[in-house]
């Protein structure tokens, strides 16, 4: 276990070993909303980290695939590897060989528009970790605020001369809570921005899965 040595007293005092838990205990109560920042940021990320990388996989040889089934006429085939395919892009294949037969431009649209929810359900609570990126670090100054009030209520109550072991401690204790929320806020913009790079990529390759689906069309038989 990782131990942070705090200075509690004067100069000759004796050092206190305080764990993480217990300086994340001395936070005060903001470090509960912080600490529930931390688990939703962290829940998101893995989950959208695994709906993305499947939906990122290489579709050279499903579209290769589709293509072979295509041109030899076999249009059922062709749907049916679709369903067994769960991507994004077999979607919009699947959707786009459903409309066979209809204008060229009505083949787009509704391809576009498996795209369009396809891409919705990829970017589903994005948002929120970008949220808590940016809110995590303002909980985290809140809490020092609120700590340093509370440390200078503390030395104004205080008779006499202002103890070392009272100013410091106050002080630790509020900046704690600016700490932590700095921590959850980096790892959380980091987390958004490597998930949008992600995304980027799929949209990438649906876009130009669904053109080479429509050159297909094209192709004289």
């Amino acid at each position: 276990m990782l131990f942070a040595q705090i200075v509690t007293g004067t100069e000759n005092a004796p050092v206190e070993a305080l764990s993480i838990l217990d300086l994340a205990m001395e936070g005060g109560f903001m470090m509960f909303p912080i600490l529930l920042c931390s688990v939703i940021a962290i829940y998101i990320f893995f989950e959208r980290l695994f709906t993305i990388n499947k939906a990122i996989k290489d579709p050279n040889i499903f579209m290769a695939k589709i293509k072979e089934l295509m041109l030899k006429g076999d249009v059922s085939g062709a749907k049916l590897l679709c369903t067994q395919v769960d991507t994004p892009i077999s979607k919009m294949i699947e959707k786009g060989i459903s409309r066979i037969g209809s204008p060229l431009k009505n083949i787009e649209a509704s391809i576009e528009n498996v795209g369009k929810i396809e891409l919705f359900k990829l970017e589903k609570n994005l948002s929120i970790l970008a949220t808590i990126s940016g809110a995590a670090p303002m909980m985290g100054f809140l809490g020092t605020v609120i700590g340093m009030v509370q440390a200078f209520i503390a030395i104004a109550q205080e008779e006499g001369s202002v103890s070392p072991k009272l100013l410091s401690s106050g002080i630790y204790t509020a900046m704690i809570t600016t700490v932590a929320g700095l921590v959850v806020g980096i790892i959380a913009y980091l987390g958004y921005n490597y998930l949008v790079t992600r995304v980027s990529k799929v949209v990438h390759k649906m876009e130009y899965s669904s053109v080479d689906f429509i050159d297909l069309l094209q192709e004289p038989r």
